[in-house]
């Protein structure tokens, strides 16, 4: 994936002088930096980034500038390059399913954070895992899931305990000497704060089962990002509702707080810019990047409608709209985004379709599948 070195001012001003054929994501440090720093100051506990949901290095330099100090990690790939970058900075190893080569590599690279959602797993760590790291005590924390509420797909079909189980793994976490906490995970682009209140109060009713105080709550992710035109989600409603149910539920035994938030941080810094390719009959839009490379994500968590149709000479096409359905660029049916999105009526062949809010879950999943997905990456001052 090539890397433009001039800094653009805006997505337009890059199709303006490159007129690109391949996809392009663009991405904004500052808008990076200011969503860090909404997290920093509204989220009553520590904020600590997934780094699956976009581990590019200038995504990790610009969190750690902002004054992000701490990083969920998921695989040793993920505990080396945090370590590399943010040698200082917390690393929460919370993926609940490890092997024991896994497990061995996180040990030796000094983890002291843990979670589990079952026996088995919790007798692997039991095993491998020290009590203590240097001065430093080890933190094994339960995940635990509900059923779903306001979350686009559900986290809970994979990992997570029954409270029931979970209150026991955190028993036993306490009996042998470990640090005792708990975590959950309330789904993904979670835009009411109410999925959160049930799951803080089931912590306190664990905690209570367990006859153990937890010291930590980790909230998860599933804080969301801006997907939807003219609604932008409200973060400071949601750090409000963790505070104030955690506040209820646990009065003075409450524990310090965690969160995890991948998209809610990095998605609205990044700007897919596509190209169309052809339109079929004046109706279905042939796109060069799909379902297969940048866009991955869409049929699962739903279509990004904050969507910018600019000419090659970078000028906005402001007819009315109307819906269109839109097919990536590969030989394959399934290479279609869900449903229609709206598109203006002078739409053309050679025109760019940005999609904005894209940072999450996209390079990531890119392929090259048939041939195509020859992303390249560029930097803007601003994504208007």
């Amino acid at each position: 994936m090539g890397h433009h070195k001039t800094v653009w001012s805006n997505p337009a001003d890059l199709i303006r002088h490159l007129q690109p054929e391949d996809p392009v994501m663009v991405f904004a440090p500052t808008a990076l930096q200011e969503r860090a720093r909404q997290f920093l100051d509204g989220f009553p506990g520590l904020v600590t980034y997934a780094v699956k949901s976009n581990p590019d290095e200038a995504v990790i330099q610009n969190l750690v500038t902002a004054g992000i100090r701490g990083f969920d990690v998921a695989s040793p790939f993920e505990i080396d390059l945090i370590g590399r970058m943010a040698p200082q900075a917390a690393r929460h190893y919370h993926n609940p399913v490890r092997a024991r080569s896994e497990i061995a590599h996180a040990v030796q690279a000094g983890i002291t954070s843990w979670s589990v959602d079952s026996r088995s797993e919790l007798e692997k760590l039991f095993e491998m895992v020290p009590t203590r790291v240097g001065d430093q005590g080890v933190e094994i924390s339960p995940r635990f899931k509900l059923p779903v509420l306001g979350a686009v797909y559900d986290f809970g079909s994979k990992f997570g305990a029954t409270p029931e189980l979970a209150a026991e793994l955190l028993g036993l976490v306490a009996e042998r000497g470990y640090i005792p906490s708990l975590t959950f995970h309330p789904g993904t682009q979670c835009v009411d704060p109410i999925a959160w209140e049930s799951y803080i109060r089931v912590a306190r009713e664990i905690c209570d089962m367990a006859g153990v105080p937890a010291r930590r709550l980790n909230v998860g992710g599933g804080f969301p990002s801006h997907r939807v035109a003219g609604v932008d989600p409200d973060l400071g409603a949601i750090f409000s509702e963790i505070a104030d149910t955690v506040a209820e539920s646990f009065g003075d035994d409450a524990p310090a707080l965690v969160c995890e938030p991948g998209r809610g941080l990095c998605a609205d810094a990044f700007s897919l810019i596509t190209r169309v390719k052809g339109i079929r009959d004046g109706a279905s839009i042939f796109l060069n990047d799909g379902v297969y490379g940048g866009l991955a994500e869409l049929p699962i968590v739903g279509n990004l409608d904050r969507i910018e149709v600019l000419t090659p000479q970078g000028r906005p096409r402001d007819a009315e709209r109307s819906g269109r359905v839109i097919f990536g660029p590969t030989c394959d049916s399934v290479d279609r985004l869900p449903g229609e999105l709206g598109m203006p009526a002078d739409i053309a062949e050679g025109d760019y379709v940005i999609f904005h809010g894209a940072g999450a879950y996209s390079t990531v999943t890119n392929t090259r599948f048939n041939g195509f997905g020859a992303m390249t990456n560029a930097t803007v001052l601003s994504l208007g």
